[in-house]
């Protein structure tokens, strides 16, 4: 039976470890180099977009919830109009017949 380290031992063994190639005419060293002024302005413009955008949405999501508020206060008022129209409805029924009479008069 295959014990699973030596296995694994022989997988690693059998690796290569890749060697880096150098860019052909950078002369620096490479540990130190920077994105530079672009690469600044690049990560500012994102974090500004990003902010601009967000800004944006809770605009957005504000004025939805003030629309639906608004539109269930127009709907409580018409449901109140429209109950308190057919109560008096029913008022004006009830003076036009007698208390034994069910046909208006």
């Amino acid at each position: 039976m295959i014990d699973p380290n030596q296995a694994f031992a022989a997988l690693v063994a059998a690796t290569s470890v890749p060697t880096p190639v150098p860019v052909p005419g950078f002369d620096g060293d490479p540990n130190v180099v920077t994105p530079g002024v672009i690469g600044f302005v690049l990560t500012l413009l994102v974090a500004v977009v990003t902010v601009l955008l967000v800004f944006d949405m809770i605009r957005r999501v504000r004025r939805v919830r003030y629309r639906e508020q608004v539109n269930a206060e127009l709907d409580a008022e018409l449901a109140a109009e429209q109950e308190a129209a057919l109560e008096a409805d029913f008022e004006a029924q009830d003076r036009t017949t007698e208390p034994g009479d069910s046909s208006p008069r």
